[in-house]
């Protein structure tokens, strides 16, 4: 019983030298490359790219692969290259660990048709409400990014891309929603969507 017990021990213990020597190498990656955009607590440096903090670190897995394999197009592709799977997983778990944060949203009316449109969708046109795949909250799933806190001008940009089929490696309910939103719409849901927490 004690033998086992032993074995038990020391496996635990490769298994945490591993964990933290893939945190380490995660935290050494986001220093040489992501921070430059991305900020190196995931609360990007400039609208136009991703908060990462808080997303699910399956999500930013997929999506590194997605970038690495050219399945998604975009200046992420060559920062993907080089990118292990494990190195891939242990990137989503540090962006993960980080607290998301939310935009303060000025224009209170606007922000009104957004969260209009994020809950109840829009029958006359045939857009669901966000909230069906994306959470009541905007928090996602492992499978769904979290889309609350985004930046407003990094949704609306995805929106377009996935209207316009420039963005093709998820969902392809999206393709069909973002059709149908017109400009005041994907505006006033970005407002929306980048003020939640």
């Amino acid at each position: 019983m004690k033998r086992i017990l032993g074995i038990v021990i020391v496996a635990l213990s490769i298994g945490q030298v591993q964990a933290d020597a893939l945190a380490d190498r995660a935290k050494q990656i986001v220093n040489e490359k992501c921070y430059l955009c991305h900020g190196a607590e995931g609360e990007s440096s400039s609208a136009i790219y991703p908060r990462l903090a808080g997303q699910h670190a399956e999500y930013i897995a997929k999506q590194l692969a997605d970038f690495k394999a050219g399945r998604r197009k975009g200046t992420m592709n060559e920062m993907a290259a080089d990118l292990t799977p494990e190195e891939m997983t242990a990137l989503g778990n540090y962006f993960a660990a980080k607290p998301p944060q939310a935009h303060r949203v000025r224009d209170k009316e606007f922000e009104a048709v957004g969260a209009y449109l994020y809950h109840k969708g829009n029958s006359y046109s045939g857009v669901a409400a966000c909230k069906s795949c994306h959470g009541e909250e905007g928090k996602g799933t492992h499978n769904l990014p979290r889309l609350a806190g985004q930046h407003k001008r990094y949704l609306v940009s995805q929106l377009q891309d996935f209207n316009k089929r420039a963005r093709t490696n998820d969902n392809a309910v999206m393709h069909s929603i973002a059709s149908k939103l017109t400009e005041f719409e994907i505006q006033a849901l970005a407002n929306y969507i980048s003020g939640m927490n």
